[in-house]
């Protein structure tokens, strides 16, 4: 759950940060991407420590 989270605002944010800097719709889906695999990737991360810490 914590990764699905973190892919939508990743994508969230990468999308508005493209738009504050000017760019067009391939820029915006360009970052949007990129900031989730980043944020998927920190999420997992999470995901991962979470479960070794409860169990």
């Amino acid at each position: 759950m914590i990764l699905i989270a973190a892919l939508v605002i990743g994508a969230f944010l990468g999308w508005r940060r493209a738009g504050k800097v000017g760019g067009n719709r391939s820029d915006r889906i360009q970052y949007a991407l990129v900031f989730a695999l980043i944020f998927s990737v920190l999420g997992l991360f999470v995901t991962v420590l979470l479960d070794r810490m409860v169990f």
